[in-house]
């Protein structure tokens, strides 16, 4: 018998069914998220290592420095089983959470039924958009290192909104959840949320929330598909934004695209850049065309990525190493640098966020590896200009030279919702790495790409507007949606004007 478990017959006593410990931290008792009170002063490492005795044993604290956490069942002596989460904190010291499992009832004896009478109808099957409960007596749950699973009350909420074909779910402390389908928000019922025990946030990620920071993380339901979730404070407290996903990403052919981008995922070296606004579709794009290289070619993926999202799979002739930004390593260029020496074929980056990240996605693109990663910009012109003046003057000659060299395509990715029908479809504006191109990007003429996009059709090429204005005459898109995305209103009026254009 461990010493905690004087603890866990508090918990038990009080109704709670959580406990939560960490190094230098007082002991906290929760019942379904509320906290219950249990005075007790913070716990040094000595201490709590002494209260969990053999709960942390040596095959358990090698696991936890070499992964981060470990999770398994710990029985005690009558008070039934906890599920444990043992974490290690980054700065030193770990956290432990005991959450009692609910003890299954048993199934009612069948009532017999006279032989005269008629047998009655079975009743219908019930059906659960939840991951099923781990048996209480199962074994150490084994470390992997992927996604968290949600709650059962966070799992129905997803499923909810997935069944509504919703691109994302908005929860906020004490207001119903939001949904948002085909670009439009909607409410998904009437009823307000208790936001902290919904999400059952690690005690190292409520302390981030506790400290003004935002927590990022990926959830995965099986059976219903996957999520991105961003947690945070507001003026009307704790809120989340849930980015719902597939299982696994589509195909490039599925993705509805005006022109054919399928030969980026082909090629030996280069840049590619999918940019857009929040929720244009960049990510699935960059799962899409990953999981084709995958598939086409023999090669080794590095993804980095914040959170990890789409589920990619590599056949038996590639290899695939997914790193997580926050968990696997602590930032995207430290994680670009490591990848260099890893051997990788193609990288996937979430995303070049700063002139260092940048820097070294160019030398990787320009030495031989190709490059997938994403930037936030309006057109092809202005994510060329981000990225050169995202350094100072003195070096951005020099960007340039390395830019022109390494880009092999730059995709401005549109959603814009059906004119019938439901569902949305992407309109894009592409620009290619041609000689021409590379000549104007050398010599900081990017006010002359619109005119080098425009002629070079054949070479996979399209503005935006072109794309926009060939939606809106197929009937397929409505032109005020059209308008309210173009960046040359002139230029689009003329081609609507214009069908033969």
């Amino acid at each position: 018998m461990s010493r905690v478990d004087s603890l866990l017959s508090i918990l038990a006593q009080q109704g709670a069914n959580e406990l939560r410990l960490g190094t230098d931290r007082e002991p906290k008792m929760l019942a379904f998220g509320a906290p219950k009170k249990l005075s007790i002063p913070s716990t040094p490492e000595d201490t709590l290592r002494e209260l969990l005795g053999d709960i942390l044993d040596a095959e358990r604290e090698q696991s936890v420095k070499a992964h981060g956490r470990v999770d398994f069942v710990y029985e005690a002596a009558g008070l039934g089983a906890f599920q444990v989460r043992l974490t290690a904190r980054p700065a030193g010291g770990f956290d432990a959470v005991f959450l009692r499992q609910t003890p299954r009832k048993p199934a009612p004896a069948p009532v017999p039924v006279p032989a005269a009478a008629p047998a009655a109808a079975p009743p219908p099957p019930q059906v659960t958009y939840a991951p099923q409960s781990p048996p209480l007596h199962a074994a150490p749950l084994p470390v992997t290192g992927r996604n968290d699973v949600p709650g059962e009350a966070l799992a129905q909420l997803m499923a909810a909104a997935i069944s509504l074909r919703a691109s994302d779910l908005h929860l906020t402390q004490g207001v119903a959840p939001v949904v948002r389908v085909d670009g439009t928000l909607r409410r998904l019922g009437d009823e307000p949320i208790d936001l902290l025990p919904l999400l059952a946030l690690s005690p190292m990620r409520e302390e981030r929330l506790a400290r003004g920071q935002s927590v990022d993380l990926s959830l995965e339901v099986p059976g219903t598909g996957r999520a991105r979730v961003h947690v945070f404070q507001t003026q009307e407290g704790l809120a989340a934004a849930v980015r719902l996903l597939p299982g696994s990403p589509p195909p490039m052919s599925s993705l509805h695209m005006p022109v054919p981008l399928d030969d980026l995922a082909d090629l030996p070296h280069g840049l590619v850049l999918v940019c857009g606004a929040t929720g244009a579709g960049k990510s699935t794009t960059l799962a899409a065309l990953a999981q084709d290289a995958l598939r086409r070619s023999s090669i080794v993926l590095t993804t980095l990525e914040d959170p990890i999202e789409f589920a990619l799979s590599a056949p038996e002739t590639s290899l695939l190493r997914r790193r997580e930004v926050g968990r696997d390593v602590s930032d995207f260029a430290t994680g670009l640098r490591d990848a260099l020496r890893e051997d990788p074929d193609v990288l996937l980056v979430g995303e070049m966020r700063d002139p260092e990240t940048i820097g070294l996605a160019l030398t990787a693109a320009e030495t031989g590896h190709l490059v997938l990663s994403s930037l936030h910009a309006r057109s092809a012109a202005s994510a060329i200009e981000r990225i050169v003046d995202s350094y100072p003057p003195e070096r951005q000659t020099q960007i340039r030279v390395q830019l022109a060299d390494a880009l092999q395509a730059v995709v401005i990715q549109r959603l814009l919702p059906r004119a019938r029908g439901g569902g949305r479809l992407p309109c894009v504006e592409v620009l290619r790495g041609t000689h021409a191109v590379a000549s104007l990007i050398r010599e900081g003429k990017t006010a002359q790409l619109g005119t080098a996009i425009q002629s070079g059709r054949r070479e996979g090429m399209i503005l935006l507007e072109r794309s926009l204005a060939d939606r809106v005459q197929a009937g397929e898109i409505r032109a005020e949606d059209a308008r309210a995305v173009c960046n040359e209103p002139a230029s689009l009026a003329m081609l609507l004007g214009r069908p033969d254009a």
